[in-house]
């Protein structure tokens, strides 16, 4: 039977699956590129006859008209990773912030969380001979937030790439709303000299046979560019970018040494151009599943020479990494840094690292610090953090005393700023 046929009852216009939703109702949100447009257009065209809705969300890529000021009664804003359009109105209290691991979002919304969903908008692949659709470029925390809503409504996509792993069958979905149009792309960004300096002692670190996390942003990428000479590298990772696509033709990425998943790259979520996207569709070595899997730090560890690279904005002198803040205020969200760091420290042979320039503002200010300003977040403590990479070099502060931490950290900072980090390591009593 066809699944138009099969679920005829249920396929509504958006504006027909936006009427059941509530006054008072928490909604969650497709994570991401997949957050479902129609839907969310569907919702703002509705919000005069709303009252306290709570959105809930990480990275929203799309118009975010929900968050317009004249909208306050009607919709409020919960985010889970802040991002670059819900900032401002984060910034005039119009929007809500929840910390918490990556891997335990699912906790949250679960029965007896703080966050159990009435409501989940989701985009979904179109369903399969069988009646399953995948979550295509995300199924993160878009798979738990069906998993526990009370109701389900999907927007069916012709253009949502079908990816392997975990799927959803059409009977799990209450309401269906068949509306094709443009999945959300994330361009590539721009790789600079120091980000190339930084890629390069990363790939260093990165044996063959490895099972690398890459995180998101200049900096991963630099190292996918870095890594063509590996051999036999694996990925189990939070987000798949389009530098891995390379590196998978070429061959370098086999995953043939996985210990799970073999033979899969693994990832939550997936970003990049419709060239990528086109690339994953279909494509058998690539899967997705809810981060509740990807993300848990036990399941992680169980890959031999687990290695996390991940960004960071600041770290002090005894190790201490703030990744979420700038100055202070909260600038986007913990991720799954802290899962990956963890879960690599359970690996055998695993490392974790964590890269950033030496400087910001053009030079002019230090990424190396003393101490963390007051009121600055800790993303990692200083227990769990291995490697540091700067565009200088390599520092390892694992099993380090105080001295030797701020005298490795010291050594791959700006020249510029290494005489004052030693005068303030000495007053500190580091050195």
């Amino acid at each position: 039977m066809d699944w138009r046929e099969r679920c005829k009852d249920k396929m509504l216009s958006p504006q027909e699956a936006i009427s059941y939703v509530k006054s008072g109702d928490r909604i969650i949100v497709g994570d991401w590129l997949a957050e479902p447009p129609a839907l969310m257009r569907a919702l703002v065209e509705r919000g005069s006859e709303l009252r306290n809705v709570e959105i809930v969300h990480g990275l929203s890529p799309g118009p975010n008209a929900h968050l317009a000021p004249e909208l306050g009664e009607n919709f409020r804003h919960n985010s889970l990773f802040l991002g670059p359009k819900a900032r401002p109105a984060f910034y005039e209290g119009r929007v809500d912030y929840t910390s918490c691991f990556f891997f335990q979002w699912p906790r949250m919304f679960a029965p007896g969380g703080t966050l159990e969903p009435d409501v989940a908008l989701v985009e979904l692949s179109v369903p399969d001979e069988n009646g399953n659709c995948s979550f295509g470029v995300s199924c993160c925390y878009t798979e738990p937030a069906t998993r526990y809503a009370k109701t389900v409504i999907a927007q069916i996509n012709s253009q949502m790439p079908r990816v392997g792993g975990t799927q959803i069958h059409v009977d799990k979905i209450d309401y269906i709303v068949e509306y094709d149009e443009p999945i959300y792309e994330i361009p590539k960004p721009e790789v600079g000299p120091v980000e190339k300096a930084i890629g390069g002692y990363i790939a260093e670190l990165v044996p063959d046979e490895a099972t690398i996390q890459l995180g998101f942003g200049s900096m991963p990428d630099a190292v996918s560019q870095c890594l063509k000479y590996k051999k036999d590298l694996g990925i189990h990772t939070e987000t798949l970018t389009e530098g891995v696509m390379d590196l998978i033709l070429s061959g370098v990425i086999t995953n043939r040494k996985k210990t799970i998943h073999n033979g899969k790259v693994v990832a939550g979520n997936i970003a990049g151009s419709r060239k990528f996207y086109d690339f994953i569709n279909n494509n058998s070595m690539i899967e997705v599943h809810p981060i509740d899997h990807t993300n848990d730090p036990r399941i992680i560890g169980q890959n031999h020479l687990m290695t996390s690279i991940n960004a960071c904005v600041e770290i002090d002198l005894l190790g201490q990494v703030n990744s979420e803040m700038v100055g202070l205020r909260q600038y986007s969200g913990i991720g799954g840094q802290v899962d990956f760091i963890r879960g690599a420290q359970f690996s055998p042979g695993g490392k974790s690292i964590l890269a950033l320039p030496s400087t910001a503002k053009k030079g002019t200010i230090s990424k190396i610090v003393p101490v963390l300003p007051a009121g600055t977040v800790v993303t990692a403590s200083r227990y769990d953090v291995q490697y540091v990479v700067t565009e200088y070099g390599i520092a390892n502060l694992w099993g380090k005393t105080n001295k030797q931490r701020a005298l490795e950290l010291i050594a791959i900072a700006s020249p510029d700023f290494r005489a004052e980090l030693r005068k303030q390591a000495r007053a500190m009593n580091l050195i």
